[in-house]
């Protein structure tokens, strides 16, 4: 049930040293960071069936396809999880989902650790596309 999916995510986060900044039950949220590998306020949303990791990147600068296509391009070496957009295709996010039932330690561990592989050696390049 959602409530010991809610718990069993708590434990994972609190083992991988994660900061809980913010924690809402009722609406399945985490906000959390981890200042070792430059994670701040991911936030992660447990909502049966999946539960979801996102992470706000930035604000793109301008509409310039070129921009879009270089994200594309290096969604295809983020291993889990990837670049996507808000409704108003202006905020960039890394997201990633999981089933519930099948979240383990190491799955969502891979995907916090892919989160911060990007940050690190992608950041100049985010820097450039942000406002």
């Amino acid at each position: 049930n959602m409530d010991a999916y809610f718990e069993t995510v708590k434990d994972y986060l609190l083992e991988l040293n994660f900061t809980i900044i913010q924690e809402d039950k009722e609406d399945g949220v985490f906000v959390v960071e981890n200042e070792e590998s430059g994670i701040k306020n991911t936030v992660l949303i447990v909502s049966e069936p999946m539960v979801i990791v996102e992470q706000l990147i930035c604000e793109l600068a301008d509409d310039d396809p070129a921009i879009y296509q270089r994200l594309l391009i290096k969604n295809r070496d983020i291993i889990h999880g990837a670049f996507t957009l808000d409704d108003t295709g202006k905020r960039l996010f890394f997201r990633n989902t999981h089933e519930c039932e099948n979240l383990d330690l190491n799955e969502l561990e891979a995907t916090l650790n892919s989160l911060a592989i990007l940050l690190s050696e992608y950041s100049d390049e985010l820097i450039k596309i942000s406002k």
